[in-house]
């Protein structure tokens, strides 16, 4: 089954749909590319999708732990390669997490090591730089 649509709209621009859904959002190309920068850009959106990924496999398995961590927050810098091709070299992601509960130095890793084992992490390719930084 189809899971999203494209439109590219010109000047570097696309619209994305969710089928499902039937929520869009805009990419531009970033201005270091020939774009406006006045949205995310295709490679902020995987950068990007690497917190959210991370954040989501570890809320599924704290949930069924009656574990909340709502009012966590990330933050993701992308860095892109110096040399050609022009690619992602390297993502940090920084976690601030919040817990309803005090984890265990055990548990916190748990969760370190299901933040790391996520899809995209997964499907990312290896030679990408994953850094993911926890502060609990």
């Amino acid at each position: 089954m189809q899971t999203s649509s494209i439109r590219y709209l010109g000047d570097l621009r696309t619209e994305s749909t969710h089928l499902k859904s039937g929520k869009t959002y805009i990419t531009d190309a970033p201005v270091d590319n020939n774009g406006k920068g006045e949205a995310f850009s295709p490679t902020d959106l995987a950068s990007t999708s690497l917190g959210n990924c991370a954040i989501t496999i570890m809320g599924i398995s704290a949930g069924k732990e009656g574990i909340d961590f709502a009012g966590t927050e990330l933050k993701i810098t992308k860095i892109m390669s110096a040399e050609p091709p022009r690619k992602i070299a390297k993502i940090i992601v920084e976690f601030d997490m919040k817990s309803n509960v005090v984890l265990t130095e055990d548990q916190q890793k748990r969760y370190e090591r299901l933040a790391h084992s996520c899809p995209v992490a997964l499907s990312l390719h290896p030679d990408l730089v994953q850094e993911m930084i926890f502060n609990w």
